[in-house]
């Protein structure tokens, strides 16, 4: 089971991180853009450290406060509820 949820937050976050770039990449063209909503959403539902590591690597959305101030902290709120439920079932 562990190794199934390891694996689903793998591929979320690789895609995240992928699509941060395709966003970037559009930025720069001038072209349709993927929705800030959506972007947050992905880091939401477990895609915050591909989100991070999108900011990071490809310095997208790091003017904005919604993303500079809250992917850190949703990865952050991420990462104290993992602890958390892991040491319940441990």
């Amino acid at each position: 089971m562990l190794a199934i949820i390891s694996g689903i937050l793998l591929t979320l976050n690789l895609l995240t991180f992928i699509i941060y770039g395709i966003d970037k990449f559009k930025a720069k063209k001038a072209k349709w853009r993927i929705p800030e909503s959506t972007l947050l959403l992905l880091a939401v539902i477990g895609g915050s450290i591909g989100a991070w590591l999108g900011l990071q690597v490809w310095r997208h959305k790091t003017q904005h406060k919604k993303f500079y101030i809250g992917i850190p902290m949703i990865l952050t709120l991420q990462v104290i509820a993992t602890i958390y439920i892991l040491t319940l079932i441990a």
